[in-house]
């Protein structure tokens, strides 16, 4: 399993050597070999990749995510699915009941909105916001038809950035969340896609346009630990999404949670998540869905990509 994100800005040239990732960049040679590489992440608009780099790529199942003007990952190169029992695997997403999805749906966003708690605690002195987010909480039901969801997620941001603030606005907190976010997904992607499933067939969200529905189930209790992590490491004076915020929100996947009594990084926590979804989907028992609490964040100082 690789362990180096890759990330290149205004690289002239991106090729194969043997089962190396070679990178040309202003008259430089760089060679990083294709085992030790978990993504790359690609910035500028000149950059050329050889066909043979993408092919050997995929047999390492290595993503290549594509960022715009603005530095936002907007696109995403991934394998086909090289699972052995693939077709196997949609079937049982095809077949899934409404009943056992809306349940595992409650238990995502119940985790989600714990995560989404223990942050406001920590941020905002907003007590009726926090009290209100709590009741929400206990009242979420399976598939969450009334939109606790929705609901806590506006008490949440106001508590931690303002009443003033909102997701769709031009505040420069939003450019760091997207760009967390969009890290997150990729990651999610990558990992749903090795494993056989079907990013397109969500247990909740089914936007026909959207090809990443399952991936956008499944990444919302992360959402929170970005947020908690671009608050205490990201955010300072300088309101501008630099250089070196962008490698150290990258970085978000090489921080340390403590889960069931060992450290474990968290592009390594990504994977056992979904195969305990995966083990969920197959024997249909909700209680092997792995807890994603934020309260099992290790403080570290790895901010070096």
């Amino acid at each position: 399993m690789g362990f180096r994100t890759i990330f290149v800005k205004d690289g002239e040239k991106l090729n194969l050597k043997l089962d190396n990732l070679q990178v040309k960049k202003h008259g430089e040679t760089y060679t990083i070999p294709l085992e030790d590489i978990q993504s790359i992440i690609l910035e500028g608009y000149d950059t050329v990749i050889t066909t043979r780099l993408l092919a050997r790529l995929s047999k390492y199942h290595i993503p290549i995510v594509v960022c715009d003007q603005s530095y936002l990952p907007t696109g995403i190169f991934l394998e086909l699915s090289q699972y052995h029992r693939a077709s196997k695997r949609v079937q049982h997403q095809a077949k899934w009941s409404q009943e056992m999805k809306d349940l595992v749906w409650q238990k995502i966003i119940q985790m989600k909105v714990g995560n989404q708690l223990w942050v406001a605690k920590k941020l905002s002195k907003d007590l009726a916001r926090i009290d209100k987010m709590q009741y929400l909480l206990d009242e979420i039901e399976p598939g969450d038809p009334t939109n606790r969801e929705g609901h806590v997620a506006k008490l949440y941001f106001n508590a931690i950035y303002g009443v003033g603030f909102s997701r769709d606005m031009d505040y420069i907190e939003n450019l760091y969340m997207d760009y967390g976010y969009s890290i997150i997904r990729s990651q999610i992607a990558k990992d749903i896609v090795a494993m056989g499933l079907q990013p397109a067939l969500g247990i909740f969200h089914k936007n026909e346009y959207n090809a990443f529905n399952l991936v956008d189930d499944l990444m919302e209790p992360f959402r929170p630990i970005m947020d908690w992590y671009i608050h205490t490491k990201i955010i300072d004076e300088n309101n501008y999404l630099t250089y070196d915020k962008r490698l150290k929100i990258i970085n978000f996947l090489n921080q340390t949670m403590r889960i069931k009594g060992r450290n474990q990084l968290i592009y390594q926590i990504t994977i056992d998540y979904i195969r305990s979804f995966i083990k969920v989907m197959e024997e249909n028992n909700l209680e092997l869905l792995m807890n994603i609490r934020i309260e099992d964040w290790v403080e570290s100082d790895k901010n070096e990509v």
